[in-house]
């Protein structure tokens, strides 16, 4: 059942913030673009070189290794019925719903494939759907794809079942079918309940609409309810947001992500549709950011770190405050390090020491996968350097602690010498505030868990080479 939720804030109880919540001195020094570590190596460092012979072979010996060590699935769906001009993700913008039925067929055609070389009945302990708008499907169609899932694997009875939902389009007895699929965790993706932002962006609905799913999911008992937020969006004020923030802190979900929007109009062709004009100048970018910690952290949320926060009694809230938080591909997790499965166009894997991409065109996708091909179209085996470098950086973006001893136990190493250079690094971090280095540990502080991203680039192999980490988004 659901925790008693806690008086809710009136719009005039808007949360604001009287001076800068982060120090403008930090800002100036660490105002740089940096990954947000949902893998290391980061997706940047596949290569072409990586295939399906290569991801063939990591799951024959993870079979003959780990056979009955959990997996978590991850299927994209990459279908939406309409644009939205923010959007950076892989998707496949179309109002014909019959271009679903191939697509089904090739994901079945991929479970298949990986029957036959993982065997039947792997258990699973987590799931997610996402996209694009999984929500696209049909019952029907959701109904048959749960249903390949279910036959090809064993989900564990305390298995996390996730989708993403598109509020535009959902309804509560929407919401009621997924829970009788066996979904049992909702993503909303509202962003902004600013009107006039929502057209900025092309994707408009009303804060009515969004209040009445979550109160059906809370009805239908589901374990967690996220909401999706972005700052940095055309037309985002100062007020407009708080007012947002008072908004989605009246909605009480379990989980907010609140992600910082990338303005890459080269790269992503929906961008271009945005004025530029009508973007937050740099200041008023941090200030929105500030207030929303700021605002959720009086409402009884904890931050988690990077993009995430939760309620006290959720249990992502309870990993942290235990030490027991992992990082994957949808970021902060309560789940143990597990192997990952990925299904779908572009989807991203991870088995053993590999990472695979799936090919990110449908033709492609199709066109392997009806061949009895895996649709893997780059990757990358972890070399022992990048294998100690994952798991300091996991270490200090999950626990926000290293402790020097245990790496030099799991990777025969002197920590000391082998991050001579980062140690170098840690104590200019140190001076700013942002660790402390104890004997044989490194550990962030509290003002350091809003930076934790330049703590863990320190630690990065690549960028250390890289001429510059322009590619990525800024770490505030």
């Amino acid at each position: 059942m659901q925790a008693a939720l806690r008086p809710l804030p009136s719009e005039a109880q808007a949360p604001a913030v009287a001076k800068p919540f982060f120090p403008p001195q930090l800002l100036a020094r660490l105002d740089k673009n940096g990954p947000r570590y949902t893998s290391y190596p980061t997706a940047d460092r596949y290569h072409a070189g990586f295939g399906e012979l290569d991801y063939r072979l990591a799951l024959r010996q993870r079979r003959a290794a780990s056979p009955d060590e959990p997996l978590s699935l991850y299927v994209h769906i990459p279908f939406c019925e309409s644009v939205c001009y923010y959007c950076a993700c892989n998707k496949v913008v179309t109002r014909h719903h019959d271009r679903a039925a191939r697509y089904l067929d090739a994901l079945a055609a991929e479970i298949g494939l990986h029957v036959q070389e993982l065997g039947d009945g792997v258990p699973v302990s987590q799931l997610h759907f996402g996209g694009g708008t999984p929500t696209f499907l049909s019952d029907a169609e959701l109904d048959r794809l749960m249903g390949d899932l279910r036959r090809a694997f064993r989900f564990q009875p305390d298995a996390e079942l996730s989708i993403e939902v598109d509020p535009r389009t959902a309804t509560p007895e929407r919401l009621a079918y997924l829970r009788r699929l066996g979904f049992n965790r909702l993503s909303f993706g509202v962003q902004d309940f600013d009107a006039r932002v929502q057209v900025a962006v092309h994707r408009v609905q009303s804060f009515e609409d969004v209040q009445a799913l979550v109160r059906s999911a809370r009805e239908l008992d589901y374990a967690s309810v996220n909401v999706d937020l972005i700052y940095g969006l055309p037309l985002q004020t100062m007020e407009s947001f708080a007012r947002t923030i008072a908004q989605v802190i009246e909605l009480r979900p379990d989980r907010i992500a609140l992600y910082a929007y990338a303005h890459l109009p080269s790269r992503f062709k929906p961008q271009r549709r945005i004025n530029e004009a009508d973007l937050p100048e740099r200041a008023t970018r941090v200030g929105l950011l500030g207030a929303a910690i700021e605002g959720f952290l009086k409402q009884g949320y904890t931050y988690i770190g990077m993009d995430h926060f939760a309620l006290d009694t959720d249990t992502l809230a309870i990993a942290k405050q235990r030490g027991e938080l992992h990082r994957n591909f949808q970021g902060y997790s309560t789940q143990p390090d597990r192997d990952l499965v990925a299904l779908g166009v572009s989807a991203i894997g991870r088995i053993g020491d590999t990472y695979s991409q799936n090919a990110k065109g449908l033709d492609e996708y199709y066109a392997a996968v009806e061949a009895g091909r895996f649709a893997v179209e780059r990757g990358l085996a972890l070399s022992a350097d990048d294998l100690v470098r994952r798991e300091v950086i996991m270490d200090v973006m999950c626990q926000g602690r290293v402790d020097f001893a245990r790496i030099e136990a799991r990777h025969k190493l002197r920590f000391g010498e082998y991050f001579s250079r980062e140690l170098q690094q840690m104590t200019n971090l140190a001076e700013l505030g942002l660790v402390e280095l104890r004997p044989g540990e490194l550990h962030v502080t509290g003002l350091g868990w809003y930076f934790v991203r330049a703590v863990a680039m320190a630690f990065d192999g690549y960028l250390q080479s890289a001429a510059s980490a322009a590619s990525y988004s800024r770490i505030i």
